[in-house]
């Protein structure tokens, strides 16, 4: 443990997996320092699977701000009571800092934390600061990134950035040394398609087609995972079956983790947990952003690991059968071009991040003002926090020195 006696934190984030998982992956590191950790939540995040048992999670009223300004009193209304609430939560908590991780219900608690003198920091999932992040950018003293370049942030803001990473839970980081799946000439060609939380309509449609379009050298030794939403599955299960196509689909695998280890090749969205996890295990893939992401924010997390060839990615409307098998074939033409872009998204994954992310939020609050440095020193200027962990002494899937 880096500051001495155990203290109290608060991380407070929306209620969807993007923000809890990064969450979740903090509240456990910070446990395991001897710290107490609460969460403050909306109901969705209070009953999401993955919860630590050890979590207390406190539902607070956020309002939400959209396009519609007749909605706004009542956001604001809901946004002060949540303040209210968090005011006393953090009488009897006492907390040290306080940790935002993007969504309306992170707001009112770092409003709280601001007006109670107490340390705040948030963390960005995304390529593109969010809407929360970038209300709260100059009230808090630290912004968190997961990427090196973040869009919708402002210069005078660059002295608060710290590259750490976005946290990915322990069984997926477990893999991040194991080797690349043994792949041969003819060897089957596991392929790992998902869609998020709910699966994605127009992957149902499109992957089976496109795969079908492939080689027929290359589309014999298919092995498909795919998961789907319920209401397509019969559909998919029948294209699968019409191309002589063997595919296991479900809704939902809990053993995701395993099965992106077992994984050549990933087919899915670009959401900042789906990406993190990718390159934390190193497995190529190919990327179709959500088009109606704010701010075009998926596109904008795959440019690292694209430009590194670790992934190729396609804007949705571009997205037909024809230019995916095209694409598979660029990445999967062979053994090695694989086993490459592989190699090239494991070189992009941060494994340290909560780790730093804890050293970060460690260094307020009590705590020697050397972790700040420690963790922030050059990173506001673009250079990789943990590169020398990330790129595991430059050697490659196979453990051998990289070219």
């Amino acid at each position: 443990m880096t500051g001495g006696a155990n203290r109290h934190y608060v991380l407070a984030a929306g209620g969807t997996g993007g923000h809890l998982i990064p969450a979740f992956a903090l509240a456990t590191e910070l446990e395991r320092r001897g710290h107490h950790v609460a969460l403050i939540t909306d109901r969705r995040g209070a009953e999401i699977p993955g919860k630590p048992s050890f979590l207390p999670a406190h539902v607070l009223p956020a309002g939400r701000f959209g396009k519609n300004p007749l909605r706004w009193p009542g956001g604001l209304r809901a946004v002060l009571e949540g303040r209210k609430m968090a005011l006393r939560l953090f009488d009897s908590f006492e907390p040290s800092a306080v940790v935002g991780f993007g969504g309306y219900p992170a707001l009112p608690a770092l409003l709280a934390a601001t007006s109670a003198g107490i340390p705040s920091i948030v963390h960005e999932q995304n390529a593109v600061l969010g809407r929360v992040n970038r209300l709260l950018a100059d009230r808090v003293q630290a912004i968190a990134t997961a990427y090196p370049e973040i869009a919708r942030l402002k210069p005078k803001h660059a002295g608060k950035v710290h590259l750490v990473g976005n946290p990915v839970r322990a069984e997926v980081l477990s893999l991040r040394d194991e080797e690349f799946p043994p792949l041969a000439e003819d060897g089957l060609l596991k392929v790992l398609v998902t869609g998020g939380s709910q699966g994605a309509r127009v992957l149902s449609e499109i992957v089976p087609d496109g795969l079908a379009m492939l080689p027929p050298a290359l589309r014999q030794r298919l092995q498909v995972t795919q998961q789907c939403r319920p209401e397509d599955i019969d559909a998919v299960r029948e294209r699968y079956r019409s191309h002589d196509i063997p595919a296991e689909l479900g809704t939902y695998f809990e053993n995701m983790a395993a099965r992106l280890g077992d994984a050549h090749l990933f087919i899915g969205r670009a959401g900042a947990s789906t990406i993190a996890e990718l390159t934390a295990v190193g497995r190529p893939a190919i990327l179709v952003p959500l088009p109606i992401a704010t701010d075009d924010h998926q596109a904008a997390n795959t440019r690292e690991v694209a430009k590194a060839g670790g992934a190729r990615m396609i804007r949705q409307e571009k997205f037909a059968p024809k230019e995916l098998a095209k694409q598979i074939q660029v990445l999967a033409q062979h053994p090695q071009a694989l086993a490459n872009a592989a190699h090239a998204a494991w070189n992009c994954g941060r494994p340290d991040a909560v780790k730093d992310l804890a050293d970060l939020v460690e260094g307020f609050g009590g705590a020697e003002m050397m972790d700040v440095i420690r963790v922030g020193a050059n990173t506001a200027r673009g250079t990789t926090q943990g590169a020398p962990a990330a790129q595991g002494a430059a050697r490659d899937k196979a453990g051998k020195p990289a070219a």
